[in-house]
């Protein structure tokens, strides 16, 4: 599928570490931002994705829960 071009409005500062972090990595800004909204929208971004984590997390919230009644 061919790419379009958009204009999109971000933070400086926000801008600032997706710079950083394409240069660590070597992809362009436009590349960078595609593969992480492609990996957001694809449900495999964040801690609760992975089984143990999110058991681990429901385990912290329970005892959290536990000791606020």
């Amino acid at each position: 599928m061919p790419a379009k071009r958009v204009l999109i409005s971000i933070d400086e500062r926000l801008l600032a570490r997706i710079d950083e972090a394409c240069a660590r990595v070597g992809m362009s800004r436009s590349a960078f931002i595609a593969q992480s909204a492609s990996r957001d929208l694809d449900g495999g971004a964040g801690p609760g994705a992975d089984p143990g984590v999110r058991a681990a997390l429901q385990s912290l919230d329970r005892l959290i829960g536990a000791g606020h009644k």
